[in-house]
């Protein structure tokens, strides 16, 4: 009798310890009443591009090559001097860390610390050369610069012979909201369930969101379907949508697509 009931113990035992470790390795989401409330499991990190309560992600402290980096929250103020370079076609048509896709004919730049969409004024202190250009991207990482231009604005500041120059970087506004131009939609789902995914996508639609899509994304082997309601055509649109989703579903948020 005695062995029966340590056997008893030990087997109700290794069921608690299995029974912890099985709810500490799954997490939940806000599931909108249309929905039933099937298993499904909230990715564990979001794409560099959403818009976090109104906080973009590219706000977020982030660390490249070891060396780790958090992002002003304001560009008031900035001004900096020191070596700038630039980046072509190596590039051209990938995504930025904006979202955005890389145009080497643009007048942007690549920068590790200012908001993106921050516009500044890069003077090149070897020949005078001035150009306004707009943040859309992170870096550079090399040692000793300050900041990435495209290639026409390197090309406007006369260093695509040399590919360095030193130059002075000042923040001098920033793009409104308004103008912030692109595809945006709003993230309101995340499903290990193409039913419940496809679901929603119709309920998006009947609501007057007619592009909204689905996504398919595998994280650790295991296959989700993003629901995307949209398409809004700037920033500020998706904003405004973004702060109704919020009162039903309260993980929703912004992307850039």
């Amino acid at each position: 009798m005695k062995k029966n009931h340590i056997r008893i113990i030990f087997s109700l035992l290794l069921l608690a310890v299995m029974m912890v470790g099985f709810y500490g390795c799954t997490r939940k989401i806000y599931l909108p009443p249309a929905i039933s409330k099937d298993t499904v499991l909230k990715e564990t990190s979001e794409p560099e591009t959403v818009y976090q309560h109104g906080t973009p992600a590219t706000q977020r402290q982030y660390t490249v090559l070891g060396q780790t980096y958090t992002p002003l929250g304001t560009y008031e103020g900035y001004i900096e001097e020191g070596i700038a370079s630039w980046y072509g076609p190596k590039f051209h048509g990938r995504k930025t860390s904006s979202g955005e896709v890389y145009n080497m004919y643009g007048l942007t730049a690549a920068h590790r610390l200012l908001p993106m969409n921050t516009n500044v004024r890069v003077t090149n202190l070897e020949n005078g050369n001035v150009i306004d250009l707009r943040i859309n991207d992170r870096g550079p990482f090399a040692k000793d610069r300050i900041i990435d231009l495209s290639f026409a604005a390197a090309r406007e500041l006369d260093i695509i012979g040399p590919g360095t120059a030193r130059v002075r970087v000042e923040a001098i506004g920033s793009v409104p909201k308004d103008q912030m131009y692109g595809n945006f939609y709003v993230q309101v789902g995340s499903f290990s369930s193409r039913e419940n995914a496809l679901k929603l996508k119709e309920e998006m639609q009947k609501k007057g969101y007619r592009d909204t899509k689905l996504q398919e994304f595998i994280r650790n082997n295991q296959l989700f379907w993003r629901v995307h309601a949209g398409r809004f055509s700037n920033l500020l649109a998706a904003e405004n949508a973004h702060s109704k989703f919020l009162e039903k579903i309260p993980g929703a948020f912004i992307i850039a697509d």
